[in-house]
């Protein structure tokens, strides 16, 4: 099922890698909470695999001390990271089985048509031992501005067209890392809530990303210019600021060890 467009993700990702130092904070954020996971295990790691870390991951990673090759659908975002790094299509990893034997997919796996497919390439990349950590958001995120949207676009135009990604509910992350291959899948989730001063800045930070509207069945008619104003004028207020929240649905999977007879 082609759910996403994945010229429009590379699109959207070209774009943004002239802008994402506006969404830093937010990003560090989530490689930070992702990477901390780290800290929960005793095993060292050498040789690492960045997917989609728009140069935030591979830096951290390379303080831990670690060799990182850093891959992104768009080439001018996979430049950001330095080092060593390769434009490739997540569904189409170009590397070799056993390359890596740490990957870490910080908010970039979540506009994938296969994600089982392509989870079960990234466990062949890792070497047997090797650790996966992923985040993508899980349902409930952007609730505020989907529910915002979906309101307005009623109101203005008698209908509503998908306009927020789906994501996948917490309970079937775990799922998929099992399904893909994965021993001791675990899937927990955190939430970043974030508050603006100026609604519109929501928007702007979702285009910064890399995260505008990629959905296949998207609208491909210009939006009515009343309809942004007015689902912005429907988000719930925080005192004098407006909410966007960010729930992480934070994965961690081993690539099954060799069992010797």
């Amino acid at each position: 099922m082609q759910v996403f467009d994945r010229r429009a993700v590379r699109l959207h990702r070209d774009r943004a890698a002239r802008m994402v130092d506006r969404v830093a904070d937010v990003l560090q954020d989530a490689a930070d909470r992702l990477l901390d996971r780290l800290d929960d295990t005793n095993r060292r790691f050498s040789e690492a695999l960045d997917v989609g870390g728009r140069g935030i991951v591979a830096p951290l990673l390379r303080a831990r001390g670690l060799r990182v090759v850093s891959t992104d659908i768009s080439p001018a975002m996979a430049a950001r990271n330095g080092g060593l790094a390769v434009a490739a299509d997540e569904e189409f990893l170009p590397f070799a089985p056993g390359s890596f034997d740490l990957i870490v997919a910080s908010l970039s796996l979540h506009w994938i048509n296969d994600l089982p497919g392509a989870l079960i390439q990234l466990r062949h990349t890792l070497r047997p031992g090797g650790l996966l950590l992923a985040s993508l958001p899980a349902l409930g995120t952007l609730s505020e501005l989907r529910g915002a949207l979906t309101e307005a676009e009623a109101e203005v135009s008698g209908g509503a067209a998908p306009r927020v990604s789906p994501f996948p509910e917490l309970r079937d992350c775990a799922h998929l890392l099992q399904r893909a291959g994965f021993t001791l899948p675990v899937a927990d989730v955190e939430d970043i809530r974030l508050l603006y001063a100026d609604p519109l800045a929501i928007l702007t930070d979702l285009r910064a990303a890399g995260e505008t509207n990629a959905i296949r069945e998207r609208s491909q008619s210009n939006a009515s210019r009343s309809l942004f104003p007015a689902a912005l004028l429907r988000l719930p207020a925080d005192g004098n600021r407006v909410a966007a929240t960010l729930r992480l649905a934070v994965m961690t999977g081993w690539a099954p060890e060799v069992v010797k007879t």
